[in-house]
């Protein structure tokens, strides 16, 4: 496709870009030289600058070395976002090793899958999860286990206040085996101490990023280290007016997850940003932490704007200082962008990306031409293009509804350990998404769903999105989803699971007529259920898959 899109670039985004041919690393060793009494990371109010950050994780990588970990192991890393996994990630990208992040959340046979799947024989966790950790270590290749609290990096009364309340309970104390090691202790021993010097190219393997296995067996992305410093540079130049030692992120998006991987940790350690950090999204926590730490970009996903939107008290808190937010992972209704930009004052657009891609490929300017429904422009040296559905051979015209392919530097290696799947996703230099869209005359795509979510009812191909668009405009729904459940006659049948905003009373006739009122006949929903929740990934993505197990399930 004739790269249309260029000329709706706003102005001071370049077409291209010269990227730095360095490790991620070395780059975050450019960062603490220019802002070394800078602050880099805020947990809990415990605060450390570039230089003690800098000390912190150079200490942690000679421990590391020492262990044994040298260039091309893998160490994985079982935090939430806290101190310790900005120390852990870069002690480790500094020895030239790779860094397998994973959701806290696991359970033990997925924490297993992945251990062995990666080949990690390193892991940095937490005490509550010691135990989980030693029940797998033998049937994995697990040899050096690190384990750090949740409090060691808080500031003084908390920390002592934290200890109070939690020391009977079970797992926040933990004795550690003679062969384990205290994350703390191995810091502390090697204090001072410079790592050995690793030459690291571009070319080498940063990350196994994990799609997670919402879709099936967790596949682990191979980043290398141009694919994440191509990324962060292509979003930094996307945001018009970053100011490079200025900035403060909000971290709320976890780091085991591309997106908060990308556009808060390394985005923000590699140009000088001071780094809010919360472990999970807590409303109250959230709104605290902005009014206190006044962040200027604050990357999310459509659930946590929504709560916040829909937050009893809002006005007790100041959430001005909000200048720049990216939406992805889902669909960005136009009735949450709006309201959040009115209680905020600053500008929140939907873009868009996957774990393959490092992950950010599209979004809206953020000060430019913003149309509502898209994921807005490919980012700088970003191509893209629409294909048939049946072949993935034929590139479809302006309009026309297919699937989604990009290329860019931001495009991952290739699937560990899975040459099939990669085979299949990465065509002559394309990735094939998954993902149904189409573009305008402008270059904007939007992205109708996913191809797997699409429901055949009665004939007709229907698009869940285009039903979710229409009842989160709906004054009473706060949340919304729509799955196809099976059906005898039709073969598929819509039905939406609906939370309603608080106080707010609805009936499933009053839905389904105002559906009837909004949509084409045959994209109405059949059936409502309203529920106090939806289920949701850690970073808030709805599971649809899980709503349909769920049907299947009372079908039985």
């Amino acid at each position: 496709m004739e790269k249309i899109w260029l000329k709706n670039y706003e102005p001071g985004v370049p077409h291209s870009i010269d990227y730095p041919q360095k490790s991620l690393y070395q780059l975050f060793q450019e960062a603490k030289d220019q802002y070394k009494d800078n602050p880099a990371v805020n947990f809990m109010g415990g605060e450390l600058t570039y230089k003690e950050l800098n000390s912190q994780v150079n200490s942690f990588a000679s421990a590391l070395s020492e262990l044994g970990v040298k260039k091309g192991d893998r160490v994985a890393i079982h935090l939430p976002n806290c101190t310790q996994f900005p120390i852990a990630f870069f002690a480790t990208l500094a020895l030239g090793a790779i860094v397998v992040p994973f959701n806290p959340l696991y359970v033990a046979r997925e924490m297993e899958h992945q251990l062995k799947d990666s080949g990690a024989d390193t892991i940095v966790t937490l005490t509550r999860f010691y135990n989980m950790i030693k029940e797998v270590q033998p049937k994995t290749n697990l040899k050096n286990i690190i384990v750090s609290n949740i409090k060691d990096y808080f500031p003084g009364l908390l920390r002592t206040l934290y200890t109070l309340a939690k020391e009977k309970k079970e797992g926040d104390r933990v004795n550690l085996s003679g062969e384990d090691h205290s994350f703390t202790e191995l810091i502390s021993k090697h204090a001072g101490k410079e790592p050995p010097r690793v030459d690291v190219a571009p070319s080498d393997r940063a990350v196994f990023l994990y799609t997670g296995g919402t879709t099936g067996v967790s596949k682990g992305a191979i980043l290398q280290h141009r694919n994440l410093v191509a990324n962060c540079f292509q979003v930094k130049s996307w945001c018009t007016d970053y100011q490079e030692g200025k900035e403060v992120v909000l971290g709320v998006l976890p780091f085991f997850h591309s997106y908060g991987l990308t556009t808060i940790l390394n985005l923000g350690l590699l140009n000088g940003a001071k780094l809010s950090l919360l472990p999970r999204f807590e409303l109250e926590m959230v709104l605290k932490t902005i009014d206190k730490q006044k962040p200027t970009i604050f990357p999310g996903v459509p659930t946590i704007y929504v709560a916040i939107n829909n937050a009893p008290n809002l006005e007790k808190y100041d959430i001005k200082s909000i200048r720049i937010c990216i939406s992805g992972a889902a669909p960005l209704p136009v009735e949450v962008q709006q309201e959040f930009e009115k209680n905020t004052g600053g500008k929140l657009v939907e873009g868009y990306g996957l774990s393959e891609t490092s992950p950010v490929t599209h979004a809206n300017p953020v000060y430019g031409n913003n149309k509502p429904g898209s994921i807005g422009l490919p980012l700088p040296d970003t191509e893209f293009k629409i294909v048939d559905v049946e072949t993935g051979d034929k590139e479809l015209p302006i309009g026309e509804v297919g699937e989604l392919c990009l290329k860019g530097p931001q495009v991952m290696e290739g699937y560990l350990n899975m040459p099939d799947e990669t085979a299949q996703s990465i065509r002559n230099g394309w990735l094939f998404t998954g993902d149904i869209a189409k573009a305008d005359e402008d270059g904007y795509t939007y992205i109708v769903d996913r191809k797997k979510d699409m429901v055949i009812a009665g004939g007709f191909n229907i698009y869940p999105r285009d039903i979710e668009e229409v009842l989160y405009a709906h004054p009473k729904i706060m949340e919304a989803a729509v799955a196809g459940i099976r059906d005898p006659y039709r073969g598929e049948t819509l039905k939406g699971y609906i939370v309603l905003k608080e106080s707010a009373s609805a009936t499933e006739e009053e839905i389904i007529t105002y559906c009837k009122d909004n949509l084409a006949p045959f994209k109405v929903p059949k059936l409502i259920e309203f529920r106090g929740e939806l289920p949701k990934t850690m970073i808030g993505k709805v599971l649809r898959r899980m709503l349909r197990e769920e049907e299947e399930k009372k079908n039985q």
